[in-house]
């Protein structure tokens, strides 16, 4: 059967009369309403069976709008921060997931102490996001585990090199080497943790597998191995993954191709003043790779405005149907 799935950075959900970080940033209620108008109409444009969502401070009013919208299961393993000055505003973000087949259990992601001593990470270590991982029985009977995840963000703009398709593994890390052992990049170090002890966690499931995640990176960055490439952690000749790349494996058609043209641009994801960024990603385990159905991009709200507004998001949703037997 053909399940879709999607990843869906809502950008500040955050109802009224609550803010997020500051005081001032709160929606009226005639924004409220709209941002959540927008996000329905979203979410059935996208018609996925499951959805994992970043950047929720109002769980409640998410786990509502997606009941309304036939989402009978709904998770989220953590709650917002609060100020402890102010208690209407909240200092942190969480993650959720909404299915419509059952989620017969969620479990825990804990950090991979090794990972911690590997990258020389000196501070007390948590995720930035408690990490979503769900089992869902489908309607056939098939139990798949779908992880939800928002990586740490780049706040500070730190210098982080970018990589080619082309580039290694040996490259990458010989690249990164210096920044990362004199805490040049404290947010790629904290990023690399994550996404590792997030591998190790994969590396066990002996079911079907969906990652849906805000990786806050790049396309060929090392976060990207440190999730799916057990040579990034033991000592390997060549690439051997674990996750996969959904985009990579969706059979896509060019009408009327330039000659000159390889292959097809892909659609980014974010923007950051003049750059275009693939940061949302949908992988998947070794047995769905080859059963990608449809890969696509939600990004019409970006084509009218590259930052995207509150009142929408300033991301794309990604969104990929597999065929699960």
């Amino acid at each position: 059967m053909n399940i879709k799935f999607a990843t869906f950075n809502l950008f500040q959900f955050t109802a009224p009369p609550f803010s997020w970080y500051f005081k001032k940033d709160k929606f009226t209620k005639e924004q409220w309403e709209k941002k959540l108008s927008w996000i329905k109409n979203q979410i059935k444009l996208m018609d996925a069976d499951i959805i994992g969502f970043q950047e929720v401070f109002s769980i409640e009013e998410l786990k509502e709008l997606c009941k309304e919208l036939g989402y009978e299961y709904f998770l989220n393993v953590d709650t917002p921060d609060i100020n402890k000055k102010n208690p209407t505003i909240y200092t942190t973000t969480v993650l959720a997931l909404a299915s419509r087949f059952p989620i017969i259990s969620n479990k825990n992601v804990r950090y991979d102490i090794n990972s911690i001593k590997k990258h020389n990470f000196k501070e007390k270590f948590a995720f930035s996001r408690i990490p979503i991982k769900a089992i869902i029985e489908l309607p056939n009977k098939t139990k798949i585990a779908v992880y939800v995840n928002h990586l740490k963000s780049n706040r500070l703009n730190e210098f982080e090199y970018i990589f080619k398709k082309s580039t290694t593994l040996k490259e990458k890390i010989e690249k990164t080497k210096l920044a990362l052992e004199n805490n040049f990049s404290s947010a790629l170090k904290q990023r690399l943790i994550e996404a590792s002890s997030l591998h190790m966690d994969i590396k066990e499931s002996k079911i079907p597998t969906i990652f849906l995640c805000d990786l806050n990176d790049k396309e060929y960055s090392m976060t990207i191995d440190a999730l799916t490439n057990k040579a990034y952690h033991e000592e390997l000749e060549q690439d051997e993954f674990i996750l996969f790349d959904a985009y990579n494996y969706y059979k896509k058609e060019v009408y009327n191709p330039h000659p000159e043209q390889k292959e097809i641009k892909r659609t980014p994801t974010s923007y950051y003043f003049s750059d275009e960024n693939v940061i949302d990603f949908i992988f998947v385990s070794d047995d769905l790779k080859e059963k990608i159905v449809l890969y696509e991009v939600f990004d019409k709200h970006l084509k009218r405005n590259r930052n995207g507004t509150l009142l929408e998001s300033d991301h794309a949703q990604v969104v990929c149907e597999i065929d699960i037997n």
